[in-house]
């Protein structure tokens, strides 16, 4: 018999994108001969990874695993081709087990995840097993993980019934009592993030440039929007001052409560009544004129459960109620596919393909 080496049992996985000791095996049985192991390896279906590694995987599922202690979350997008296969029970079942072996393992990188060992095996081999008896491509895309670093920490998260968005939350509090019940709210929270599709956690990230751009677009929508509604002779939209509250500085904040108080002085309203209307009137102001950051950043969107709040003033009432305070400082959200072009078939093109 001869000789198996690790450069040939590397060479056959390469080409054949089956595991490590289904190359071995095959090799052995076919005396070192590459091209009749290949031809073995296809006959078992163990080569059918590779033939598939080159179609694009844009559909699957995002999961998301929270440790029962809530000081852990995972987040995950496992890729698919197919929506069908994405509902399949077997891919379901695989996702959650490698969400759960990326947060068990401290898996911080796709690198280290596919040096990982997950059931016995190497995972690129566990994966390419998936993938023969699936019977499509798989791609682990992306995953993040956040902990809590300590007992006044936590940490929770939600994903959509459907399987396409997900979102994990980070929360720092005043106590470790505060933490243990701040959980629920994170979680009520990440479903609204999920609906609203914020970017940032806070309006802070947004960058001066970003706001200046952004806002000069939504301006010209919605005078855009007037025009038609001046055409058919309904009511305009107010074309707000600002966008975020980045560039409310005090002296803005000053100029416009200072013209409330002269629209209340020219209404003949009692200046002794006046403390008992502006602030109504400023946070009206700043509503108006923060549209950016209701867009793009949690914190400043209305909260779905109730939206005379923001999620933000939500946070702050429930830390009050509980007698201590609540600081989301990690957000992550996940949206299946982002950023990949999904495959579109040319049925007649692949047919003609066929017969030449």
């Amino acid at each position: 018999m001869a000789e198996i080496s690790s450069n040939l049992i590397k060479e056959l996985r390469e080409r054949s994108g089956a595991g490590m000791m289904d190359c071995k095996n095959a090799l052995m049985q076919t005396d070192g001969d590459i091209e009749a192991a290949i031809n073995l390896l296809h006959e078992k279906g163990l080569g059918k990874a590779a033939k598939k590694a080159d179609r694009l995987a844009s559909e699957g599922l995002i999961s998301v695993e929270v440790s029962s202690d809530f000081r852990a979350a995972t987040i995950s997008e496992i890729n698919s081709e197919t929506d069908f296969v994405a509902k399949n029970e077997k891919f379901v079942s695989m996702t959650k087990n490698i969400t759960s072996h990326i947060q068990t393992n401290n898996i911080l990188h796709v690198e280290n995840l596919q040096e990982s060992v997950i059931e016995g095996k190497n995972f690129t081999e566990y994966l390419n097993s998936q993938i023969a008896t699936i019977g499509e491509n798989l791609v682990v895309r992306r995953f993040v993980t956040i902990k809590a670093n300590d007992e006044t920490s936590v940490v929770n998260g939600y994903v959509h019934s459907n399987g396409r968005v997900g979102v994990i939350l980070g929360a720092k509090c005043s106590s470790k009592e505060i933490a243990a019940k701040a959980a629920d709210l994170l979680k009520n929270i990440a479903m609204h993030a999920a609906a609203m599709k914020p970017v940032y956690l806070s309006y802070t990230e947004l960058s001066a440039e970003f706001v200046e751009r952004e806002f000069v677009a939504f301006k010209a929508n919605l005078e855009k929007e007037n025009e038609e509604a001046r055409r058919l002779k309904k009511l305009e939209k107010k074309i707000p001052l600002y966008g975020s509250k980045s560039q409310l500085t005090d002296e803005v904040l000053a100029e416009a409560k200072a013209k409330m108080e002269t629209e209340l002085k020219a209404q003949g309203k009692p200046e002794k009544i006046w403390d008992r209307i502006i602030p109504g009137q400023l946070e009206r102001f700043i509503a108006d004129n923060t549209q950016l950051d209701q867009q793009y950043a949690l914190l400043s969107q209305f909260y779905v459960m109730d939206e005379s709040k923001t999620v933000g003033q939500v946070i702050k009432n429930r830390a009050e109620e509980l007698g201590g305070s609540i600081e989301l400082i990690e957000y992550v959200r996940f949206e299946l596919g982002e950023g990949l072009e999904k495959k579109v078939d040319d049925f007649a093109a692949e047919v003609a393909a066929q017969l030449n």
